[in-house]
């Protein structure tokens, strides 16, 4: 099944989508948002929806499909083509023995069709195709000849990156948390329905040509030993998300360089998911703002 977050008659509320129709299920379920229902722990059967939607993709507006996660982590350089082309490019990486984690916070992504937005400090904004997982079951110290059993479903994020920003110093933080530079979406598919999320096809495209092409049987720390990694460290939580990395074919390592721009069309495609589609737009006038 695929899990939405979206807005809905001016308010953010929650659903199935099943075809082009969307069935809310905070009216079904009396939950307050699709992470708690995560919590909750038992999805209801979706097999008595009805036949008569609550609304219809192209009529709401998608939002994230968890907008808070209580923890968004990412794993950097998780491909072998990836790490050779970060070395090629002159950036010092060597293959690591425990997979590298950096934090994402939601402030610094958006939901599909909505822009992303490139910051007037920059001109390298790049882009980066990933599979992200959905955790719906917590614990901590995850075996993980069980880690998968954590796992409420997958979704597509575009980790996109601020390159100068990120490379200042050796923390990438900062260039990978620039305000709405990255985008999540646009559902939840369950495990039943993606079959092995070991062995998914991953495409990028911009403006219709194909940058990144992979698949996630080519990651070197896999998803169950990611779950299990984190957990060792910090309790994992329903809701909380873990982007795996991404394959070769980054815009900074090419010669030339391929940087995103204001009016780019940027679409990730990820089998058994779906599309996440986002156009590019230009940071606003730079003027100082107090945050609500």
């Amino acid at each position: 099944m695929r899990l939405a977050s979206y807005v809905h008659k001016g308010r953010p509320t929650f659903g199935v989508v099943v075809g082009d129709g969307v069935f809310n299920l905070e009216s079904r379920t009396g939950c307050g948002s699709l992470r708690e229902l995560l919590a909750r722990g038992d999805l209801p059967d979706f097999g008595k929806l009805g036949k008569q939607p609550d609304g219809f993709l192209g009529r709401v507006e998608l939002l994230p499909p968890i907008p808070d996660p209580p923890h968004f982590y990412c794993i950097g350089v998780n491909y072998a083509d990836h790490l050779a082309e970060v070395q090629k490019a002159g950036i010092t990486r060597v293959a690591a023995a425990y997979p590298p984690v950096f934090m994402r916070y939601p402030e610094s992504y958006v939901a599909h069709d909505q822009r992303l937005v490139m910051p007037g400090v920059s001109e390298r904004f790049d882009y980066e195709a990933e599979l992200a997982v959905v955790i719906g079951k917590g614990g901590r110290h995850i075996d993980p000849a069980t880690a998968l059993e954590h796992v409420a479903g997958y979704t597509i994020f575009n980790d996109g990156s601020i390159r100068d920003w990120q490379f200042h110093t050796q923390q990438v933080g900062p260039g990978k948390n620039f305000f709405a530079t990255g985008a999540l979406g646009p559902w939840i598919v369950t495990p039943d329905e993606i079959g092995d999320a070991n062995s998914l096809k991953i495409e990028l495209r911009l403006n219709g040509r194909t940058l990144q092409s992979g698949n996630t049987r080519d990651l070197i720390f896999g998803i169950p030993q990611l779950i299990s990694y984190i957990s060792e460290f910090m309790p994992l939580v329903p809701g909380d998300l873990i982007a795996t990395g991404t394959p070769a074919g980054v815009g900074f390592s090419r010669k030339p360089p391929i940087f995103m721009k204001a009016g780019d069309i940027c679409e990730i495609e990820i089998q058994g998911i779906g599309t996440l589609r986002n156009v590019v737009a230009a940071e606003p006038k730079r003027e100082h703002w107090a945050a609500q």
